[in-house]
């Protein structure tokens, strides 16, 4: 009869099996399909595809429905994540979700060593979030879904990492070109990637470094507990535990267990308690079945049940839902009596049709916050906004012009919004949006303070009808001579407010002609 300590010996904690196998060639197959779908945004596929994740996602869904009282055709696919909870329990965390896998590649367990897990209340923690965001949602704010799981690594991607990983690529073809024989197959490498997974031009993004330590506080929250995030803090991962309560399929301790403490060891979630018989909470099992591989007599499997999980002292009360309403309400007051409410950002620019389609411009009511709409503009110009707009309206899409304009030729962002935060017009009907409407700063113009010959701004404004006027002007040079000079003025009514005459303003800094939001009135 083996002891407990060499049945330790021969399997390890994280054991290797069928199942073992199984579940990280789906993880890997999903991330890869996640990776694939963003890369085509930048190629230009259709949005119905390139956002599907994001249409996948349940809790996107319900807090949309929730907040705009519609139902997106497209958030019927949500369903079909809910039916697989219903079917399997929390398996999307386990087998789909793009951020566990990557928190599962970086797991840091060697760095984390024997550290015992956080108390096990922290696991409300996560149906807080959950019902926080529920609750903002029925008061008409979506500002919390940046804390789901898919629009943290849309962002982080869209505005971080892929434009850091462009820079590396650049990087090495910069410093391999210069080599004679290898400069066919960089500029063959160069062809194949451009666009099609990466832009012809770098991109950069103003919220980068902030994005990108958000995501590596994530990675190292692993320190303190295996998949930390998925545990604690997940409000998606709430919501599909609070569902897989009533899931088919379940984890089943047989009689063939024998205390050996295998299962427990293995369970990246630490959901197995030796004190109630090995059993595990369904809500908390994400079905990586580490436990059926690790299991040396056969003593733990899944098999259907009939009937609701027992309920445990971490999950969500009335108490809880009531604070959460209660917080929700005051926070969502709060929002709206910010200053920002009266006086509206001067350069809050937002894509074209979002002002007219969102209710509450400032926290845009409808957005999601899922950086679709910035991984596909071409020009980078839609960035993600910090405090641009206050805490309402964090990580909703800011039009930027002195990093990108908003491309005449480009309804893309339109296209691949899954929540109708930005509307689908055709090109035709885009092009009339007014974003804004530019005004010059004669102080700061070539032209105007420095009498120094510069029609940019005219030359490259898109209408067929300019928006900018050029008048011939004798003025006194900075010689003390007469010359003759062209002067912009901008035809306010004519300007939608594209951005890239600011973009390509040749001035350092700030642009001698910008964008502001269409209300405003300026003294110059």
């Amino acid at each position: 009869m083996p002891t407990n300590s060499s049945i330790r010996k021969e399997h390890s904690w994280q054991p290797h099996g069928p199942w073992i196998t199984a579940r990280k060639i789906a993880q890997c197959c999903a991330l890869l399909a996640f990776l694939v779908l963003f890369a085509g945004a930048q190629a230009g596929w259709p949005g119905w595809l390139t956002n599907l994740p994001m249409r996948l996602d349940p809790l996107t869904a319900l807090a949309h429905l929730l907040a705009s009282r519609t139902l997106l055709s497209g958030s019927a696919l949500a369903l079909g994540s809910v039916l697989l909870t219903l079917l399997f329990g929390r398996a999307w965390c386990g087998w789909l979700c793009p951020l566990g896998t990557l928190l599962d590649l970086f797991s840091l367990a060697r760095w984390r060593g024997k550290r015992p897990a956080p108390p096990e209340a922290w696991r409300s923690a996560k149906y807080g979030l959950l019902l926080l965001i529920l609750a903002a949602a029925l008061f008409g704010n979506l500002t919390l879904l940046a804390l789901d799981p898919l629009t943290i690594l849309l962002r982080t991607l869209s505005a971080s990492l892929w434009p850091a990983f462009n820079q590396v690529i650049l990087g090495l073809e910069s410093s391999l070109f210069p080599i004679p024989f290898l400069q066919a197959p960089v500029s063959a490498f160069d062809a194949w990637v451009r666009p099609a997974v990466l832009p012809y031009e770098p991109a950069f993004y103003a919220a980068a470094v902030f994005l990108g330590a958000v995501f590596a506080g994530l990675v190292l929250l692993n320190l303190l507990a295996e998949r930390f995030w998925c545990r604690y803090l997940c409000p998606l991962g709430g919501l599909l535990g609070l569902l897989s309560r009533a899931g088919l399929y379940r984890r089943q301790v047989g009689v063939e267990c024998k205390g050996c403490t295998l299962c427990t060891i293995s369970c990246p979630t630490g959901t197995i308690d030796p004190q109630r018989g090995y059993a595990s909470d369904p809500a908390e099992c994400t079905v990586c079945m580490a436990c059926v591989e690790a299991c040396p007599r056969g003593g733990t499997y899944f098999q259907p049940e009939l009937k609701l999980a027992a309920g445990q002292a971490y999950d969500p009360g009335r108490r809880q839902a009531l604070i959460a309403m209660g917080a929700a309400a005051v926070g969502v007051a709060l929002f709206r009596s910010a200053g920002l409410v009266k006086r509206e950002p001067p350069h809050l620019l937002r894509p074209p049709g979002a002002r007219e389609e969102n209710e509450d411009r400032i926290a845009l009511s409808k957005c999601v916050r899922c950086a679709e709409c910035m991984r596909a503009c071409p020009t980078n110009g839609l960035q993600p906004a910090l405090l641009e707009a206050g805490l309402a309206g964090f990580a909703t899409p800011l039009l930027t012009p002195r990093l990108g304009y908003c491309d005449f030729s480009c309804n893309a962002c339109g296209q691949v919004c899954p929540s109708g935060a930005i509307p689908a017009l055709d090109l035709e009907t885009k092009r009339q949006q007014v974003i804004g409407k530019a005004s010059i700063d004669h102080s700061r113009c070539l032209a105007w303070a420095s009498r120094t010959p510069c029609v940019v701004c005219e030359e490259m404004c898109p209408l067929s009808e300019k928006a900018i006027q050029l008048e011939t002007a004798e003025v006194w040079g900075p010689d003390g001579l007469r010359v003759t000079i062209q002067l912009p003025h901008v035809l306010r009514e004519r300007c939608i407010g594209c951005g890239i005459c600011e973009y390509k303003c040749p001035l350092n800094g700030e642009a001698a002609i910008r964008v502001y939001v269409p209300e405003v009135q300026l003294s110059f």
